[in-house]
């Protein structure tokens, strides 16, 4: 009787996890993907927060996405420690696979936006005294950040294979994660009390875009070869379709936020004569790194057109669709406060509809398969027990 009430359980949807053979796959099957659904969720929240109308319980669901999100990347953090600690084997194969390694630059990115609430919500409830806390978090986000823009691409030339076909938009996730964290670099210099400590995160700053940008626009060329020669990835990787516009977004989202934040400080560190150029640069840039985002959102809409009509398969991989759209918005709302284009705000509302739509139906069926147990899969443990392929030459997870 209590088996055949479990087995209506388990049909019904009501029992958690049942689609694993135990909950502790949970921790044994759990990957950076999932810190995916932190970087778009903080997206949201920092993207209501900067809309420039004012809508009634706007800026309360802001903060508490932005709590939820708070919660969220601590839960995640938890579960993938803990896949370190008791199930240490299965949990280094991760350095071989060709895809989901990439997706350890998620974890600096989640961290950033978390950061960015911080300085957008928290400042407003706390006071100037979170800004020190903000900026330690973000020297740990810095390291994470370069760490993997450095050794990720280092594994892919030494330890991983990989070839022209197989290469999808996931290329960019362990190089962006650079600039995010130069974006929140430029959200906390100008709170900072010490001007020498302002300059020191300005600075730092430039260099993380510096060493991000460029090479994600390498990559971005590299992209255009592939799907020139051998058309688009399988329906499992249709959302890395959206990954190209990240970097553009964050890219002149930085611009714009650095440009803003440099002539105070260069002005209190003897350097004022700088202010006026980088602000102007900022501004420019930023404009230019936008315009060339449209063409690339432009193509991601009509390559999702052309999946759905295949049919979509979910998988964590949907997280792909918001933080690089919830950029990009943020980036046109900026552009909307510098200059007085109305066409920015009303595009920008535009966008933050669609993102939060978005994210709607990606939480939801997170959530739901999230209940069954279907998302954590862990492909390299998949891989290794089929005993077809080694880790390092593993297909992209469908």
């Amino acid at each position: 009787m209590v088996h055949d009430t479990h087995a209506r359980d388990v049909a019904s949807g009501l029992h958690p996890f049942a689609n694993l053979q135990s909950p502790a796959e949970v921790v044994r099957q759990f990957t950076p993907n999932w810190f995916a659904a932190t970087m778009g969720t903080g997206i949201l929240a920092l993207a209501l927060n900067q809309l420039p109308v004012t809508i009634p319980g706007v800026k309360i669901v802001a903060e508490g996405l932005w709590l939820f999100n708070i919660g969220l990347f601590v839960l995640f953090s938890g579960l993938y420690a803990a896949r370190w600690i008791f199930f240490f084997d299965g949990a280094r194969r991760i350095f071989g696979h060709s895809v989901v390694s990439m997706f350890f630059g998620c974890i600096p990115m989640g961290l950033a936006t978390i950061i960015n609430g911080l300085m957008a919500f928290g400042l407003a409830r706390w006071g100037d005294g979170v800004a020190p806390w903000a900026e330690t978090l973000w020297w740990i986000d810095v390291a994470m950040a370069v760490a993997c823009g450095i050794a990720i691409p280092f594994m892919m030339f030494t330890r991983q294979t990989h070839t022209i076909d197989q290469m999808t938009a996931v290329w960019l996730l362990p190089v962006v994660a650079a600039e995010v964290a130069a974006v929140t670099g430029g959200l906390i210099a100008p709170h900072l009390a010490d001007p020498s400590s302002a300059l020191d995160v300005l600075v730092v700053s430039y260099g993380l875009w510096a060493l991000s940008v460029p090479l994600a626009m390498s990559i971005l060329v590299i992209l255009v070869l592939r799907m020139a020669v051998h058309k688009l990835p399988h329906a499992g990787m249709a959302a890395s379709s959206w990954l190209s516009l990240g970097p553009i977004g964050t890219g002149a989202l930085g611009m714009l936020v650095l440009g803003q934040a440099a002539p105070a400080i260069f002005a209190a560190n003897g350097l004022g004569q700088f202010g006026d150029a980088a602000r102007g640069i900022g501004l420019i840039g930023g404009l230019l790194l936008w315009a060339y985002g449209l063409w690339w959102a432009a193509m991601s809409v009509l390559i999702t057109l052309r999946y759905l009509r295949q049919g979509l398969p979910f998988n964590l991989g949907w997280w792909g669709y918001t933080f690089p759209l919830g950029v990009f918005s943020v980036a046109t709302l900026k552009l909307g406060t510098l200059l007085p284009i109305a066409a920015f705000n009303i595009l920008g509302l535009g966008l933050v509809g669609a993102l939060l739509v978005l994210w709607l139906i990606v939480g939801a069926r997170t959530l739901r398969g999230a209940w069954r147990g279907d998302l954590f899969v862990a492909p390299c443990l998949l891989d290794a027990a089929s005993g077809d392929v080694p880790c390092e030459r593993s297909a992209p997870p469908a």
